[in-house]
Formats: structure tokens, sequence, C-alpha cells
């Protein structure tokens, strides 16, 4: 039996010994810690991938090709993979009869394409629990009607995003075009004999699906404008991206639109036209606003929207055919649908998610391919082949090469892991 001296001693030696112990555990930890951020700062940057450095050199020729035979005065293009912008570039002039350059912050009309940015704007607002996908709009909009009560009380956020509401197709799009105000407009929805139950038929919209704008500002009190600069544009560093006519036409760096008259090519007067639907059409964006928002719609971007919401938003809602058949010619389309704010292209081994506009005669195309983790976008200044062709023919070169590609990321990835497995032993030894 100890002694009390005894059990006093060893109380002593442990008390002595403990901080030593905690030490050299948190030694230990540190030193993993220490080693892993070493091996992370001291690693040569990796090579670029010679599959994709060669798609993008051969994509470039076609570009230029493309070009000739539009005759597109200008045009700017970004490509996005993964998380890091690999070509970005304006091709021609702003204006024909000019010098000056289409540069990547040079703001282009992005027409239809600012639907996508209408339903990435919603999901937000159904991550922050401002919204939810099935609220019914009269749930904010409470004076809103369409011609049949019971049909009003069905429609939900979900029907206004994918062209679900049951109106006639463009109902009421020659107004947009007449310059009526969006109040006004959506009062005489009313007035519209349906053409189907709400969420029963796709049915392309302008006015209807600008309904979520009015549903933003009632629920938050600021306008369409703010949240979008707010939630989206500042966050993604979007800083020539706006929802203003007056911010296109007092930018110096804009593209001036043109368009076809019996054959030659003349410039068109930027209109005021679409910025009153503007969750339908009213975003100016540059190219390099768009490789920010791409990298973004890749799910590179949590702090500003979810993987899982992304892929709330390109997931099928309704079987819808799409009108630009330039995606089908190669590569035979299986089924086509419209999600939330994108078009859903399903082939036979892959999906895209696509979405083009026209407006003014400016012509906007962007897709984005989730099992290639690539995105791309094209703006032009005029309608043509470039606009009409240039995202397929990226991704007919994509195919071809798509193999090689993943088959070289996944080499490089196995001598990276290896190379931090012996890095870590050799660097951990002295702390062992």
């Amino acid at each position: 039996m100890m002694t009390k001296r005894k059990h006093y001693i060893l109380f002593v030696i442990i008390l002595l010994a403990l901080p030593l112990i905690l030490a050299q555990v948190l030694i230990s930890k540190k030193a993993e810690a220490v080693v892993l951020s070493a091996i992370k700062e001291s690693a040569p940057k990796p090579d670029p991938n010679p599959f994709i450095v060669q798609l993008l050199a051969d994509y470039e020729k076609k570009i230029d090709s493309l070009v000739s035979q539009s005759h597109t005065p200008g045009a700017a293009i970004a490509i996005v993979y993964d998380s890091t912008i690999i070509f970005l570039k304006g091709v021609g002039v702003r204006k024909v009869g000019t010098h000056d350059l289409v540069d990547t912050h040079t703001v282009f009309r992005l027409a239809s394409v600012s639907k996508c940015f209408a339903s990435f704007l919603t999901g937000i607002l159904v991550e922050d629990s401002v919204l939810h996908w099935n609220d019914a709009v009269v749930q904010y909009l409470p004076d809103f009607s369409l011609q049949s009560s019971e049909e009003t009380k069905k429609l939900t956020l979900t029907h206004v995003l994918s062209h679900t509401t049951g109106l006639p197709y463009h109902t009421y799009t020659n107004m947009v075009e007449e310059g009526e105000g969006i109040t006004t407009l959506l009062n005489r929805l009313k007035d519209v004999t349906l053409s189907a139950g709400v969420g029963q038929e796709y049915s392309y919209q302008n006015v209807a699906y600008s309904i979520i704008g009015e549903v933003m500002k009632s629920v938050t009190g600021k306008g369409y404008d703010t949240l979008l600069q707010e939630k989206v544009f500042g966050p993604l560093k979007m800083e020539n991206a706006s929802v203003q006519y007056f911010s296109i036409i007092e930018n110096p760096n804009h593209a001036t639109p043109h368009l076809f008259r019996k054959g030659n090519l003349v410039q068109a007067t930027i209109t005021d036209t679409y910025y009153n639907v503007a969750p339908a059409g009213g975003v100016n964006a540059s190219i390099s606003d768009m490789a920010n928002w791409m990298i973004a719609l890749l799910g590179n971007h949590e702090e500003v929207i979810s993987s899982e919401t992304l892929d709330k938003l390109y997931s099928p809602v309704i079987q819808a055919h799409s009108k630009n058949r330039n995606y089908g010619k190669t590569h035979l389309i299986r089924k086509s649908y419209y999600g939330l704010g994108w078009r859903v292209l399903h082939y036979p081994n892959d999906t895209m998610i696509y979405h083009g506009g026209y407006v003014n005669g400016y012509r906007s195309e962007v897709a984005v391919n989730p099992k290639s983790r690539i995105a791309i976008c094209i703006l032009t200044n005029a309608p043509g082949e470039l606009a009409d062709n240039g995202i397929p023919v990226f991704y007919n070169l994509l195919y071809t090469k798509r193999d090689s590609i993943q088959a070289w990321e996944d080499q490089q990835r196995k001598k990276i892991l290896s190379k931090k497995n012996t890095s870590l032993k050799r660097l951990l030894t002295p702390f062992n």
C-alpha cells in the first residue's frame, strides 16, 4: 500500500508531465497541418491538360470560320472547365465601320438567357427560406388572377419558371414590344382564355414568366434589379452586369446591335423593350460576367448557391421541344424538356443544360454540361452562324476528346496523391 508521501510524489510527477504530453499531441496534429500546407504551397502548378489545349486550338479555328460565314460584326466567347476559365475572348468590332474592338468587358443584351438568372435568383431565395418552389403566386400577389379562379389558386412559382401557366404561347409578347408596363400586362392576363390547365403543358412566356419579379418584390420589399445585384452580380463579381436600359446605353463599352436587311448588315438602335419584363429578357452582361456566372453554374460557389439547388433548376419539369435544331444535328436528342429557367436536352449518353436568346439584334447562347463539368457562352451583336452553331460545334469537338481529357485528369490526380502521401510520410518522420 502506497504511503501518502508516494501518492503526493506521483501526483506531482503527473502534474509536471501533463503539459509535455499535451504539447506532444498538439505538435503531432499541428505538424500534419503544417506539412500539408507546405506541400500545397510548394507544389508546382499542374501542367495544362494537353487534350484541352488541343480542343481550344481546334475550336478557335472553327470560330474564325463561323465568323467569316455569318459576317458577324462582333462576338465574345467564354468557356469554363470546372472552376477555371479556360477560354475568354472578344472577336470583331462593337460596331460595323469602326475599329472599336469587342473585348471581354464589352456589354451585350442577353435576351431570354435572362430567364436563367431569374430562376437562379429564385433558388437563392428558396435556400434563404424567403420563398418555396410550390408557393402559390396569390400568396404573394393576392390581386393576381387568371381567367379561371380555380386555376389561379393552383399556379405556383414552379409553374411560372417552367412555362406551365396554362396561358397560350407568348401571351402579350406583342404588348411587351409596344412598351406596356408590367402591372398592366399582368392585370390583363385575367382576360386570356387558357389553352390548358395549370401544369399540364409547356407554353413559352415572357409576361407570365415575369410574375417572379413581382413576387420577389412583394416578399422582400426590394426591386428585382436590387436583388440581382445583392445576391448574384455582387457576390460573383459580375461588374458589368445590370438590368436597366440606361445601364447599357450609358456604358461606353457596349456592343451595337445589327440586323440583316435585304441581305445587308445594318446597325440597329438599342431599344428599351423587354426591360419592362426584366426577369424574362432584361439582363445586360459582358462575357467576363458570364464566365464568372458559369463557374457558379458548375457548382463552385456554394456560398452563393448550392449544388442541390442547381440540380433542381436543371431537372426536367415538362417535355418541351428545343427551337435550336443545331443541337440535334450531329448527336440525336432523345428527349428535350424545360426545367426551371433552363432547357434540358437528353442525348443517349449525355445531358445538356441550355438556353438561348434573341432581342433587338443581339443573340446569346449558354450551355452547361454537368458530366464534363464544362460550360460555354457566346454573345453576339448580330444573328448568324456563330450564334446558331458555335456551341454545338464546340461540343462536337469535345466529344472526340472527352475520354482522353478525363483519363489525363485521373492520371494527374493519382500522381498528386502519391506525391502528397510520400511527402507527408517524409516530413512527419521527425515528429513520430
